[in-house]
């Protein structure tokens, strides 16, 4: 397949993600967050402090991806990049790519939080206040699309497409990161959808632009 074509059938794939992502986050936006996030406060789901650490994974990829970056660049000096050096190059850009386009999002669509925990937020739980606040910046606006399952899914989404023999990793990873959310009220149902469309989206286009085949093995 020459590279135009497989540009094209990209952008396609990413239409077709967002179009049914928005549809979606629609639906879930009138009836389902409503419900998830006072089904966690109703039943102080978030007192299990096992779910707090889970939202801490894409904070922790996040924190050690500068000083991968630095040992593939020192490696780099020494001999050619491994399959999976480039695997792991293609996950620390990404991210950063990612991690800008979501903070203009939020910024675009200026979304209330679930619940107050910073700042005295204002929030669906404890002031009632839901919805979206279009070109809003601050604190209080910046629920949409949930930034850890961005960076989660921007990173594990290219695990799962390079190495399938890891697909386990990268869907206990991801489904551990949306449950600590969840049950922490840290973000709406709909937040976690646009986050992980985002992140899927640019985890494909950063396997294209780096060439990136599948591979059988192991990392």
């Amino acid at each position: 397949m020459s590279s135009a074509h497989s540009s094209a059938e990209l952008l396609h794939r990413s239409f077709k993600l967002i179009m049914g992502a928005t549809l979606i986050i629609f639906g879930t936006y009138f009836l389902v967050d409503k419900p998830v996030a006072f089904y966690a406060y109703n039943h102080h789901i978030n007192h299990y402090d096992i779910l707090k650490w889970m939202t801490y994974i894409p904070t922790t990829l996040e924190s050690i991806a500068p000083i991968v970056l630095v040992l593939i660049i020192v490696d780099l000096s020494r001999h050619s990049l491994s399959h999976f050096q480039k695997t792991l190059l293609a996950m620390i850009i990404n991210l950063a790519v990612t991690l800008q386009i979501k903070e203009g999002l939020k910024f675009i669509f200026g979304r209330y939080w679930p619940a107050t925990w910073t700042n005295h937020n204002p929030s669906l739980i404890q002031n009632h206040a839901y919805g979206f606040h279009l070109f809003h910046s601050g604190s209080a606006y910046q629920s949409f699309p949930s930034g850890h399952t961005t960076i989660i899914f921007s990173v594990m989404s290219i695990l799962w497409m390079v190495y399938p023999k890891w697909r386990w990793l990268a869907t206990a990873s991801c489904a551990a990161v949306i449950i600590g959310l969840l049950g922490m009220d840290y973000h709406f149902v709909s937040d976690i959808i646009a986050g992980a469309t985002l992140g899927i989206i640019t985890g494909m286009y950063a396997v294209y632009f780096f060439g990136l085949e599948k591979s059988d093995s192991s990392p």
